[in-house]
């Protein structure tokens, strides 16, 4: 089996600036993630957050002042829960010639924390499933 690199990897750094815009609530210019601390520079905040944008992992919220400077303010275009899906999805896509949807749902399953929760997760995906057979679009 050959791994192959994904497209477009995240790092550490872009992570930290996402959890900082998600758990905000509220769009942030790159001054104001600076300031939640962390160890984050002016310049690193806005090299991240260029190439959060050409990602399109966010985008630019609105145009504010900052003092008596206009400033762009971001916010994420994803949930935290949507982009962990979309993550590990694309890691997946990279792995399907070597592993099937349906064993990569059976080890998901084996690893359920009691069989009350498995049989939970069976319901919704036969429901799912069901979904997805009336429209296959």
């Amino acid at each position: 089996m050959i791994l192959k690199k994904p497209y477009e990897k995240i790092t550490n750094r872009d992570l930290d600036i996402l959890n900082i815009l998600w758990h905000s609530g509220k769009s942030m210019t790159a001054s104001e993630i600076v300031a939640t601390g962390g160890g984050l520079t002016t310049n690193t905040v806005q090299a991240v957050l260029r190439k959060l944008l050409k990602q399109k992992w966010i985008e630019i919220a609105d145009i504010v002042y900052s003092g008596t400077v206009l400033c762009r303010s971001y916010r994420p275009t994803m949930t935290m829960k949507e982009f962990a899906l979309t993550q590990l999805a694309d890691e997946f896509q990279q792995l399907q010639e070597e592993i099937s949807t349906s064993s990569l749902v059976a080890a998901l399953l084996d690893k359920a924390p009691s069989p009350e929760k498995r049989a939970e997760e069976i319901q919704q995906l036969e429901k799912l499933l069901a979904d997805y057979k009336k429209n296959p679009s």
